[in-house]
């Protein structure tokens, strides 16, 4: 088994090495494939023949690949780290919160999307985040319990196990190695003895939280001591016994509806019952002859990472060279024009019309190109959506999967916020989203990452937030060349978008498009912010084409998979987040 763990000192490392350098590596034209890697690399891959697992926590990312060594394929495997990150990686992976599967089948060359994004409970209302002035109250949605949405990882796991597994597995022996870390305990690691202790007054407050992740005391945990998590082993150890209804019915349910309508919510038990995961059509889109496969909405990734992509092809961005202000620039006014276009246009499928061709059309994106311009920054002001041709937290986490047979998952799950809620629900060790934020309060009014929405994404009962949540892949030719996602929040489609640009475009290997400083532009607030790293003259530059530049925190945590034409996996997770691991066989 080969491991990579990234610790803090690497992403010193990294940060350092790019400061003042404006040029990555010298390219030639646009990859027809993605890069073919020589050794001679400034930043290396981790490399495996037989099967990968890219996660943000290395036990998680081995616990992965222990499946796909005993037989299992790429959902077992992606259904078995998905559990182990729950205990793990309390933060974000999660049994209470929600996310996005993308799943590929070798054998048939179909993709299929499952939607297991959270729910607002049937009491919903359009009005239940406003304050007695009529006024959108940010504190109703993001620190009580009308912040969580019904749960929808449980049951998402479970129907990608019982539709795409190998048969090998029982959903039962993918959860056993989550069960025994929850109840023999885990050893604190330096990130997560670090998280818990900024998260303790914000978390500490709720009792069954500080019992389990404080000793009752308040007190963080240090670095080596263990967590045992035995509320959370005995709800794992019901759902290996009893599946879904172990879960959405029953005790489990009835406590985690009773710990949110506590917290100030509404939700039900019957509102558990209800809930169902959704197959879809994921979104597709071409950059410069590779097919980019993303989530479809209520995700807005996929979309307006297809977007960017398609506004940028009728530009040389090679020939900007990787770095500068051309390059940076380029980026943030495709992203401008995106992101503007998600304000006014995207929301739950289920719940209002996402004119999903539209946005994609290629005449409608090359006249939304053709505003840019190549020298100067247009004010966000000057931007609005475009007119239509008539026809996630930063504490959220992906992880990649690739098996010998060609199989891949893409997963991008959340809790929202750091811990999500905060909030325990009594007696079941699980850590309950506020990912309702993510509605519009109303029109105009941003959630916690500064985003706009509109109508399309007012709650409503039964519905989906809107999320930036974006699991992709890269094929060429109809094979499959990268597997990719990341956290992030808003961010989180540019994140995407630039790993992308950086592989296809600057000849990068996954580790060096993964460690490569990162730009962000998401329309309002008009704010261009880049990474630490990048050159301070691009910096000066970008301002005086007319940026509003700010230099931004490191953020995301990407994690990817490449395939090279033969075969060879070379996967690399993200040096922002200490204890990221690849792991392969």
């Amino acid at each position: 088994m080969i491991i990579a763990v990234r610790r803090a000192r690497a992403i010193c490392a990294v940060l350092l090495g790019f400061v003042m350098f404006t040029g990555f590596i010298a390219v030639p034209a646009h990859a027809d494939v993605l890069p073919i890697i020589t050794g001679n690399e400034r930043f290396h891959p981790v490399y495996a023949r037989n099967g990968m697992v890219a996660s943000q926590e290395a036990l998680a990312s081995e616990i992965g690949v222990s499946i796909l060594k005993q037989g299992g394929n790429a959902v077992d495997a992606a259904v078995a780290t998905g559990f182990a990150l729950a205990v793990t990686l309390p933060r974000a992976g999660n049994l209470g919160g929600g996310g996005f599967m993308l799943v590929h089948l070798a054998g048939t060359g179909e993709t299929i999307a499952i939607d297991y994004r959270e729910t607002a409970p049937a009491a919903a209302t359009r009005d239940m985040y406003l304050g007695p002035d009529g006024k959108a109250d940010p504190d109703l949605s993001r620190n009580s319990g009308l912040g969580t949405g019904v749960p929808g990882t449980v049951a998402g796991l479970a129907l990608a196990h019982e539709k795409y597994g190998s048969g090998t597995f029982t959903l039962a022996e993918l959860i056993a190695p989550a069960i025994r870390l929850a109840e023999q305990g885990i050893r604190v690691s330096d990130d997560l003895a670090m998280s818990l202790g900024s998260a303790r007054e914000r978390i500490g407050k709720y009792e069954a939280t500080n019992a389990i992740f404080y000793g009752g005391r308040g007190e963080a945990p240090r670095t080596g001591d263990i967590l045992v998590q035995r509320d959370l082993a005995n709800t794992l150890r019901v759902i290996a016994r009893d599946g879904l209804t172990g879960f959405y019915s029953g005790a489990i349910a009835e406590q985690i509806a009773s710990s949110v309508r506590a917290a100030g919510g509404v939700m039900t038990a019957d509102d558990l019952a209800a809930y169902a995961p959704k197959l879809r059509e994921p979104v597709r889109g071409s950059y410069r002859g590779h097919e980019v496969v993303s989530m479809s909405p209520p995700s807005s990734g996929g979309i307006h990472i297809i977007q960017i992509l398609k506004m940028l092809e009728g530009f040389d961005i090679a020939d900007a060279g990787y770095g500068s202000a051309r390059h940076f620039h380029l980026l943030a006014e495709a992203m401008r024009r995106a992101y503007a276009d998600r304000a006014t246009y995207l929301g739950d499928p289920d719940h209002v019309a996402v004119p999903v061709k539209a946005l994609l059309d290629e005449a409608y994106l090359a006249s939304r190109a053709s505003g840019i311009d190549p020298e100067r920054a247009t004010p966000s002001a000057q931007v609005n959506a475009g007119t239509l041709p008539k026809q996630e937290s930063e504490q959220t986490t992906h992880f990649s999967v690739v098996d010998r047979f060609g199989n891949a998952v893409s997963n991008t799950y959340t809790l929202n916020f750091s811990y999500g809620l905060g909030l325990v629900a009594e007696g079941t060790g699980v850590l309950l989203n506020n990912e309702l934020d993510d509605f519009a309060a109303a029109p105009g009014v941003p959630n916690a990452y500064g985003l706009i929405g509109g109508e399309a994404n007012a709650p409503a009962a039964g519905k989906r937030p809107l999320s930036s949540m974006s699991p992709t892949f890269v094929f060429r030719d109809g094979k499959l060349e990268l597997v990719t996602g990341t956290p992030g929040g808003s961010r989180i489609i540019s994140m995407v978008t630039q790993v992308i640009i950086d592989m296809v475009d600057f000849n990068m290997n996954p580790a060096e498009a993964v460690a490569a400083p990162r730009m962000h532009h998401q329309w309002l607030p008009d704010v261009l912010r880049i990474e630490q790293g990048v050159s301070p003259d691009t910096a000066s530059l970008l301002e005086a084409m007319g940026h509003d530049v700010k230099t931004s925190y490191a953020s995301g945590s990407v994690q990817s998979i490449m395939i090279t034409p033969e075969g060879l996996l070379a996967g690399a997770s993200d040096p922002r987040r200490p204890g990221a691991g690849v792991a392969g066989y």
